[in-house]
């Protein structure tokens, strides 16, 4: 008999396990793929590998902006997937070390729920039963392929790309399209252009990134149209072809040639065939259904991460699986999700947190908007030759506490925790001022910002 079993060993999973274990609980934790996850796996890390590396690139490229001369920069594609997968193999290591090192027990293996127990629930694996007191679901999520015609056949055919598969693309595409102008979409197109790959970005939405703060949103945009990358925004795709994609646009169906697709239209939560009916778990559009503590409708049953639909960021996952054991331990805990950071690894970077300039319009909220230029930093001025990044704050009115930090620049995600703090212990312009930062720094910018609202 366990004290706890977890699906997924994805952030949540791995996290929580940890946790519960330092909490002297009886951990079984069953993970069918790779521990860490998509984040670790096929997301968060193996994108930064490639980010980082168009970053050098470009900056290779325009040294000469910075009294540089670097006269035939390359990139080698190959050598950037054999690092990602180096990086990946280390990560990956270290979470198998950490959770031995801490007690906890692993099998690789899928694993459903059966139903319950006398003393509480039974998981299946393999032909095999486990006990535990309490379950705590991370499963996490999968790439939606929507039913477009053709796209499904298209990723049958190698033609078409989740994240999944463009990780491990070994040819840079000539013309690589993207269907979808979200982070993942947006990530994939700045590496792909970087390298050469001439890339279209076709949304529906009349912007990119989703629910970005609109001006930050433009600003990016008119970025990415400098490096070259077509947007095609407001467009449906209708099919997706042999050598093409087939769009809708102002009334007319056009299309986009391609000698790869990458499909980044959303994710959707891992919740078929794990037995949630066999205890009665409730799911609500494919996801379970929690609270602000992590517990479901069924008593010690929890789930955390990708799965409940939230907040599908690995930060967040960490952070509800920490609440889940928390009140498992009778620490009551609960998880803020007004001040949950995000960020955009784009060149420039984006980070975001707490409402917008369209939320606080939508949602009724009397809210201040300011914006500032981040060439208040010197750092910042003599980093990023012509640069146009900017930083607003968004402030409530009525009580005078900070709302949202929004950000598009260089360090934003290194910067963007802070704000985050300032957000979620609902500190005012005037508390912050008090903080002294570093100088000369980029997130200074902040500090100048408080003092100009």
């Amino acid at each position: 008999m366990y004290d706890l079993i977890i699906l997924g060993g994805g952030p949540a999973g791995y996290n929580a396990a940890e946790r519960a274990a330092h909490e002297k609980m009886k951990v079984l934790l069953f993970e069918g793929n790779a521990l860490g996850g998509v984040c670790l796996n096929e997301g968060c890390i193996p994108t930064k590998t490639f980010l980082y590396s168009a970053k050098i690139y470009d900056y290779a490229k325009h040294s000469a902006d910075y009294g540089v001369n670097f006269d035939g920069a390359k990139i080698d594609h190959n050598f950037v997937v054999d690092r990602k997968n180096k990086v990946r193999s280390t990560l990956v290591g270290g979470i198998q070390a950490t959770l031995k090192k801490a007690g906890v027990e692993v099998i690789s293996s899928f694993a459903a729920i059966k139903g319950k127990s006398a003393e509480g629930f039974t998981v299946s694996a393999d032909g095999k039963d486990y006990d535990a007191k309490q379950l705590l679901i991370c499963t996490g999520s999968q790439a939606a392929v929507p039913p477009i015609p053709g796209l499904r056949e298209s990723i049958t055919a190698g033609f078409g790309m989740t994240n999944h598969e463009i990780l491990d693309l070994r040819e840079v595409p000539k013309k690589l399209v993207v269907i979808g102008g979200g982070v993942i979409g947006l990530e994939m197109a700045s590496y792909f252009n970087s390298i050469g790959s001439k890339v279209t970005v076709i949304e529906m939405m009349d912007h990119i990134g989703g629910p970005t703060d609109g001006e930050i949103s433009k600003i990016l945009y008119k970025n990415y149209l400098k490096k070259g990358v077509e947007f095609k925004l407001g467009a449906k795709v209708v099919s997706v072809n042999k050598n093409s994609v087939s769009y809708e646009l102002d009334g007319k169906t056009e299309e986009a040639p391609a000698d790869k697709v990458l499909i980044s239209i959303g994710r959707r939560a891992n919740t078929a065939n794990i037995g949630l009916e066999s205890i009665g778990v409730l799911t609500e559009r494919g996801a379970i259904v929690t609270d602000d503590f992590g517990r479901t409708n069924v008593p010690g049953v929890w789930a955390a991460g990708d799965v409940n639909g939230k907040s599908m960021l690995a930060h967040t996952a960490y952070r509800e699986g920490e609440v889940c054991v928390n009140n498992m331990c009778g620490k009551k805990d609960r998880i803020y999700y007004n001040a949950i950071p995000s960020v955009i690894y784009t060149n420039p970077e984006v980070g975001a947190v707490g409402e917008t300039t369209e939320s606080v319009k939508a949602k009724g909220i009397d809210a201040e908007v300011h914006s500032f230029t981040l060439k208040y930093s010197g750092r910042y001025i003599a980093e990023n030759e012509g640069g146009d990044g900017i930083l607003k704050i968004i402030v409530d009115k009525k009580h005078k506490n900070i709302l949202g930090v929004h950000m598009i620049g260089t360090y934003a995600s290194e910067m963007i925790y802070g704000a985050a703090m300032m957000v979620g212990s609902e500190m005012r312009p005037e508390d912050v001022q008090k903080f002294v930062f570093p100088h000369p720094t980029v997130c200074e910018v902040l500090r100048e910002g408080v003092f100009m609202i």
